[in-house]
């Protein structure tokens, strides 16, 4: 089952921050759908919730070395 959730994220400062965020993401087995918003410190991502936890999507990203807030 496809389902959609908006993490913000503290640290994203540049471009580079963000398509870093964005391969983190990826690379997770069940993430369909990655939308940074570099200005709001937003990332929309639309995932298989039988594949991946919304507790994984945050995982990734803190081990790319940013914050979930």
């Amino acid at each position: 089952m496809a389902e959609k959730i908006v993490l913000n994220i503290s640290g994203m400062t540049c471009n580079h921050c963000k398509m870093k965020v964005e391969k983190a993401l990826k690379t997770l087995d069940g993430v369909e759908d990655v939308q940074i918003n570099l200005d709001g410190g937003t990332a929309d991502v639309s995932f298989d919730s039988g594949k991946v936890s919304a507790d994984d999507l945050k995982a990734v990203i803190g081990d790319a070395g940013y914050e979930v807030k």
